[in-house]
């Protein structure tokens, strides 16, 4: 059922809906993805989503915004400094509102738009790197659900790079073509003997599932204007044409348990106006990411669950994760033709799986975006007219870049807990981001950024820059709050993602994933999220 008219104002019906199914916490691509599947089954569905439903109409004046200097980078998508507020206590700063979107979408409004499917042994650190934890899954159980989300999502890619898993059948588009960058940084790794291979994406190369293909902007990260990217909307929508209700500006402040405590009856949210509404559901998915869906369960202690709710293991929150970001960039004597592409189109692999207890596995990223802009650069100058066109001509375009994601070991001292000296705009408390790094993951950095500078040194490069283990920050991928696992008092859900405490209560997105690997997340989120709707509709 729509609601779309008018959801940004306060006179949106946000009222509950009765005999609802299931009811889905959180509209980004987790919770989308469940929606879709279980309203086109049949099943009377409920997405609510704290943040606004925006408009897609609106996607360039929010690139305006995006690559103006005067516009930090939240704004681009209304980040709300009051509405988002939180906490940090941990050793290392972790800026959480630069790289998140609260609305429906989420996070896939503004991510990058990278896709790669976690390697065999990220299931099973334990057992092969003799670290971390092994996953309650494997590859082989995952992998046709990779294949299907891949279809789901549309990824542009090509099977070029020899150190990644088996799959069964070629991407649904082909890859993006490397960059002229690419072309530079190839010579250099021919000569290192460092493979390179293309990045798959979730961007249409091609028209794909009503979509144009990508019609280079340039401006992906943080917004796509013409929607050649994927984002989560595509799902949200998909469950509104099956008939699911979406309720934007929905902030859940608990949960609800019945007087068995083995069932959610509940989801209480309030409204911009202040009205406090309670949903109603035969089932209950939990997809607010990595650091919201262990505030909620927090949030909603009771008698029974006085450490919160489904924490009776006390893991909720616990093991906190995110890939620390590696760089080195410098210039070239000259054009690197940077900017042209918004998006990375190749990377490496090969040093991924030498990781054991001592190494972490990690993945080299060849940039696209080295440097400022024209535009960045001549908006936040103060040179004019020749002056700044000379300028222009001398200082942009010769820049390169490195980048790379390291995998964190699960710690139980790194986690997302409650500050009860500190609330939100509806009296609740906010989050805290206790995060650690393990020294694993921080002498890995040392190794990477060695091999950054020898590319960059054979490439002839001034290198000018470096994100070392001092610098080294999150990636943004919030990971391992609700772990899953086969031991109730060692994991907060089973393999079906369903939570060991309630039997109608799941939990879908990377905070269930044991250990991080070195891939971006939202591939496996996806896979999780497809297997996870089989089993929840088997539970209905």
């Amino acid at each position: 059922m729509s609601r779309r008219e008018g959801s940004g104002s306060m006179n949106v019906d946000r009222t509950p809906v009765e005999n609802a199914d299931v009811c889905v916490v959180g509209a980004g691509p987790a919770g989308g993805i469940v929606g879709e599947r279980l309203a086109a089954s049949g099943h009377e569905v409920v997405i609510l989503d704290a943040g606004p439903r925006f408009d897609s109409g609106d996607r360039l004046d929010r690139q305006e915004r995006a690559i103006r200097p005067a516009y930090d980078r939240p704004d681009v998508w209304d980040g709300d400094p009051e509405r988002d507020a939180h906490s940090v206590s941990g050793e290392r700063f972790y800026p959480l509102n630069h790289a998140r979107v609260k609305g429906v979408g989420g996070s896939t409004l503004h991510w990058q738009g990278m896709v790669m499917r976690l390697h065999e042994d990220d299931f099973a650190a334990a057992s092969e790197r003799g670290v971390g934890v092994d996953w309650p899954i494997d590859y082989a159980d995952l992998r046709p659900f990779y294949a299907e989300a891949e279809r789901e999502i549309g990824v542009a890619g090509a099977s070029d790079n020899p150190y990644a898993p088996p799959r069964e059948e070629p991407h649904p588009m082909p890859a993006f073509p490397p960059s002229y960058s690419d072309s530079l940084f190839a010579e250099a790794c021919e000569e290192l003997e460092i493979d390179m291979h293309s990045v798959p994406n979730a961007r249409n190369s091609e028209p794909y599932d009503g979509r144009s293909g990508c019609v280079g902007y340039g401006t992906c990260q943080p917004v796509c204007p013409s929607g050649a990217k994927y984002d989560a909307t595509v799902h949200v929508e998909r469950a509104e044409e099956h008939g699911a209700t979406i309720i934007d500006r929905a902030t859940v402040q608990r949960l609800e348990h019945g007087p068995n405590g083995e069932t959610v009856e509940t989801a209480e949210y309030v409204t911009p106006d202040g009205t406090v509404h309670r949903q109603g559901a035969d089932a209950f998915v939990v997809a607010c990411g990595g650091v919201e869906t262990p505030r909620l369960l927090l949030l909603s202690e009771s008698n029974a669950y006085p450490d919160g709710l489904a924490n009776t293991s006390g893991l909720v929150g616990r093991f906190f994760m995110d890939h620390l970001f590696a760089g080195t960039g410098g210039v070239l004597s000259e054009p690197t033709r940077q900017n042209h592409v918004g998006f990375l189109t190749s990377e490496c692999h090969g040093f991924y799986d030498e990781a054991d207890a001592e190494t972490a596995p990690f993945k080299l990223e060849f940039f696209n975006y080295g440097g400022p802009s024209p535009v960045e650069m001549a908006l936040s100058g103060d040179r004019w007219g020749d002056d700044l066109l000379a300028h222009l001509r001398e200082e942009y375009g010769n820049h390169v870049g490195m980048g790379a994601l390291v995998e964190q070991l699960p710690d139980k001292d790194s986690y997302v807990g409650l500050d009860r000296d500190r609330t939100d705009a509806f009296g609740n408390p906010v989050p805290d981001v206790h995060w650690s790094v393990d020294d694993r993951a921080l002498e890995t950095i040392e190794r990477v950024n060695a091999i950054q500078e020898s590319i960059l040194e054979e490439l002839g490069a001034e290198i000018t820059w470096q994100v070392d283990r001092e610098d080294a920050g999150p990636a943004y991928h919030h990971m391992g709050t609700t772990r899953m696992g086969e031991n109730p008092d060692e994991s907060v859900v089973n393999p079906r993602l369903r939570t060991h405490d309630l039997r109608n209560c799941w939990i879908v997105g990377s905070s269930v994933f044991p250990t991080a690997g070195a891939m971006n997340p939202t591939l496996t989120i996806a896979a999780l999220a497809l297997r996870a709707a089989e089993h929840i509709a088997d539970a209905l």
